[in-house]
Parts: C-alpha cells; structure tokens; sequence
C-alpha cells in the first residue's frame, strides 16, 4: 500500500528530474567566434555576450538566449540573389529621375547588427524596415538626380548622398542596426532605343575626355619645351651678364694702371694714346707726322721704317792705303 509520504517524496522527485532535465538541455549554450548573444531574463536583455565559448543560464522560461551573427548582411533593392540565381524585381528598380525620366536602378546595403536588444525589441521586423528605409533613400536621391547623372560619372556621388539618408532614418528608427556600405549596382534605361541612344551619348562624352587629355598633354608638352627654353635664355644671360661684368672689371683694372703711368709721366702716356688711337682708328694707314722745322718725318707705321732701314743700309766707307816711294 502507497502512503501518502512516499507519493509526496515521489513528486518532489519527479519534480527534481523535470528541473535537472530542463537544466541540462536548456542550461546552456555556445557562442561561436562569429556570434554575439542577448541573454534574456523573464523578457527583458540582461546580458550582451561576444566572447566566444561555452555559456550556462538559468534554464527555460527564467532565462533564454538568442543568438545572433556578428557578421555583414545584404539588403538588396530591385533584384535578389539565391544560390548564385539573380532574380529581378523591374517594380522594385523602376523609379522617376528629376528630369522626369525613367530608369531601373538596383542597389546593395551591406549592415550589421550593433545593438542585439535594439534589434530584437524595438520593432516586429527591422530587416524589413531596413529594406523600406533603403528603397525611400534610393527614390528621393533618384528624383532629385538627373538621368545624365545616373548614368555616367555621377554614380559615386548619388551613392554617397544615398548612404547619408539611409544612416539618418536608421538612426532614427533606433533598431540596433549600423550601415557599413552602400553600392549601386545596375543603373539602365527601361527600353533598347533609349538605352542605344544614350549609349552612343556616352561614347561620345568619352571621346571628348580623350580629346581633352590629349589637348592637356599636348599643352604640357609644349609648357615643359618652353620652361627648357626659357632656362636656356636664362642661363645664357646669366653667363653674358658674368663675362660682361669680368670684362668691365678688367677695362677697369686697366685703365686704373694707365691712369697711374699717367700720374707718373703724363707727356709721354699721353702721346703714347694719341699714338694706339691712331693705329686703331686707321689701321692701314701711312701716317706722316711733320715736325717744327716743316720736314717730313715718317714715323708710323713701325714696320714701314724698319723695311726702309733694310732697303737702304748705311752706306760704309773703306779706305784704300797706297804705298810710295
């Protein structure tokens, strides 16, 4: 017969068994290297965890854990991507440029989760919220854009101006998520003639790129010839500048010591310089200087007198000595 102590002693048992199964299959949990946990007491976040390893809790439904990677997600916009198939959505990329054209525009967010209780208590979805955020940056950029823009050198500025918009909603949606990245991927035109017409716009911008750089390189070219020209010039009346200058010191010296001879014996330096000027001035002249007693007397040139002197030398005299008786 069962008493009533042993049905007691036997539900604290089963009691006991339920805690410590409870315990073992819901008393712990692993963080891998690439997850971060939100450890959760009666509902609320008590404990963010990024240290890798083996974890023990209170078991269910005191505490529980949710875990969740601390790696990079894509949100994408206007197509998707499943095991390496891309599917489009033409509804999703079809929006309004501010030159009132038409375009399918296709955009990648790359985010992370920073905040484990934000994301997972302060909105039903925030992937989704993400995604709505993401497509209303993209559209208002787009419609303040021109289609020229979108579709040529203007895609990193567009870009740009998406990624400040989208951090500003989702900093102010508050959901525990950091954008990392924003990339436009497909920028087109809806149809095949408009997308060939514009095309050929493109070439033909681009060839006026390369017609610009040839002319800047042609231009350098000719700036870097003239700057060499223009240091030659430099350089050569550097050096007349030098030579001119020694040549003056030297007329200087010169005429410092003719001064002094001049000092010493003025006289004679003075006919001495009537005499060079002459020879200078006529150089191929005979020169006849008459003296007081009106003779020509032929001094200059030099050369004229001394081949007199070898034509007609001094006559010599000899005396004969006769013998007489």
């Amino acid at each position: 017969m069962v008493t009533v102590k042993q049905i007691i002693v036997g539900f604290l048992s089963l009691i006991g068994i339920a805690i410590l199964a409870l315990f073992l299959t819901t008393g712990w949990y692993i963080v891998d290297e690439s997850e971060q946990a939100a450890l959760i007491t009666f509902g609320k976040v008590d404990e963010h965890i990024t240290e890798p390893g083996l974890k023990f809790k209170l078991p269910w439904p005191i505490q529980k854990v949710e875990i969740l990677s601390r790696g990079t997600f894509t949100t994408t916009v206007g197509y998707d991507e499943t095991n390496g198939q891309v599917v489009e959505y033409r509804d999703e990329a079809k929006m309004i440029t501010g030159d009132e054209n038409i375009l399918l525009a296709d955009l990648v967010v790359q985010w992370r989760i920073t905040n484990p209780e934000k994301f997972l208590f302060n909105s039903n979805n925030p992937e989704q919220i993400l995604f709505s955020a993401t497509s209303a940056s993209l559209r208002g950029v787009i419609g303040s854009s021109r289609i020229d823009d979108a579709l040529t050198d203007q895609r990193p500025a567009i870009e740009a101006h998406v990624w400040d918009y989208l951090v500003d909603l989702i900093e102010s949606y508050d959901i525990g998520i950091s954008v990392m990245d924003v990339k436009l991927q497909d920028v087109e035109l809806p149809t095949e003639e408009v997308r060939r017409a514009f095309t050929e716009v493109t070439d033909a911008r681009e060839e006026r790129l390369t017609k610009i750089n040839e002319a800047n390189k042609y231009r350098n070219q000719k700036m870097n010839e003239a700057k060499g020209e223009q240091d030659a010039i430099i350089s050569r009346a550097e050096g007349t500048r030098t030579e001119r200058l020694e040549r003056a010191r030297g007329d200087v010296a010169r005429f410092d010591a003719l001064y002094n001879e001049y000092l010493i014996n003025p006289e004679v330096t003075r006919t001495r310089l009537v005499l060079e000027t002459l020879e200078r001035v006529l150089p191929n002249t005979e020169i006849y200087i008459m003296d007081s007693s009106s003779d020509t007397v032929k001094y200059l040139p030099i050369r004229s007198l001394e081949r007199t002197t070898e034509v007609n030398p001094p006559a010599t005299t000899t005396s004969r000595q006769g013998s007489g008786n």
